[in-house]
């Protein structure tokens, strides 16, 4: 004769266990889904988020690559005099300086800082402190590439 209750035991258990995973496959999806970008123009850059005095001292140090159309933002809340520089980078990028969604100055391939004296790299914008409220690191030429200047408009997505 069959057991009810442990074949009923059996089956709430693999129904729990299937509900679970579920909502595991759910949350993994969302996670996925929610990589922040930045919209200028038509373009779509995929963003690592600097917003910590400590994730932004470090940025994109030691770095040997930098996927296409994808990048990191700083975030200074409130918007603040800034200037940049290329210490411990190894590779060349450009710099998107931005107050309030607008473009308010580009520096344009910006080499890495070979010099193991900090003091001996030069900083970014040339013209000196520049007060904003985001900055977007991306690989050298993309601004150029993809027709980004002064004055363009950029739309944050950080869902």
């Amino acid at each position: 004769m069959v057991d009810v209750k442990l074949t009923m035991t059996r089956a709430l258990i693999f129904l729990s266990a299937v509900i679970m995973l579920l909502g595991a496959a759910s949350f993994y999806q969302g996670a996925i889904a929610k990589m922040p970008t930045a919209h200028i123009g038509k373009n779509i850059i995929k963003l690592e988020v600097a917003s910590t005095p400590e994730e932004i001292m470090h940025g994109l140090m030691y770095r040997t690559s930098l996927d296409k159309d994808s990048g990191m933002v700083f975030l200074f809340k409130p918007a603040r005099p800034v200037r940049f520089w290329m210490y411990h980078c190894f590779i060349s990028l450009d710099m998107i300086f931005i107050k309030d969604g607008k473009i308010v100055t580009i520096s344009e391939n910006v080499p890495p800082c070979k010099s193991p004296n900090p003091g001996d790299c030069p900083t970014y914008p040339e013209t000196g402190d520049v007060n904003v409220s985001e900055v977007i690191e991306v690989n050298a030429g993309y601004c150029k590439r993809n027709g980004i200047k002064e004055g363009d408009t950029v739309k944050f997505d950080f869902k």
